[in-house]
């Protein structure tokens, strides 16, 4: 699988500009996940031929005790924040995410998190509020969740992200913290298009 030519530069840049590690990491692609790693191994995106669908079905209650779903969203790309309230990069990043979220909705991107090893709701809550996010998060305290994307592109470390084409397949994975044109990037690569937003922005 090769990179997309536009994406390649925003790998780059990536790699140079990690500030910060995950606040947790696995120990490398299993053997079943071979192939799917590009770049410098902290960002890839799938070529069609190559994207399938998570394993099952992504769901759970919200922090606010909804029951929330990928599923909900098919026909949109999605973006998956994997995060904790715990986690200082994911605090870091935050106000990015929380900005992009609403930057993105007009170009049909909707965000749904992942909260991780949060075991005490309120916690992920206060970041919620701390930080403006508008989007919903399936709580997941014990990692259940992540486990529907084995076989394809499993989050490795906290944070990170799983892209979603609107199809529903998983299209693209970054590790660890990201900055704002690798995460327009990927998702311009998932849309097939540019997006409408000023990119620009700091």
């Amino acid at each position: 699988m090769q990179l997309r030519p536009r994406f390649r530069a925003a790998v780059l840049v990536a790699a140079l500009a990690v500030l910060a590690s995950g606040c947790s990491s696995g120990s490398g692609l299993s053997a079943g996940d071979q192939g799917f790693v590009s770049g410098d191994g902290k960002v890839t995106v799938l070529d069609e031929a190559d994207r399938k669908a998570p394993k099952t079905e992504v769901a759970g209650e919200s922090l606010d005790g909804e029951e929330v779903a990928l599923s909900d969203h098919l026909g949109k790309v999605v973006v998956m924040p994997v995060w904790g309230s715990w986690c200082a990069p994911c605090r870091a990043e935050a106000p990015l995410l929380a900005e992009a979220a609403k930057d993105l909705e007009d170009d049909g991107v909707v965000f749904l998190g992942i909260n991780s090893r949060d075991p005490n709701v309120t916690e992920a809550q206060q970041f919620v509020d701390d930080f403006g996010i508008p989007y919903d998060s399936i709580h997941d305290p014990d990692g259940r969740t992540l486990l529907a994307f084995h076989g394809t592109l499993p989050p490795q470390t906290v944070p990170s992200f799983v892209f979603i084409d609107a199809e529903g397949r998983v299209a693209g994975r970054a590790l660890d913290k990201i900055g704002r044109s690798t995460l327009y990037g990927v998702v311009e690569d998932v849309l097939g298009h540019e997006v409408s937003s000023d990119r620009e922005k700091s």
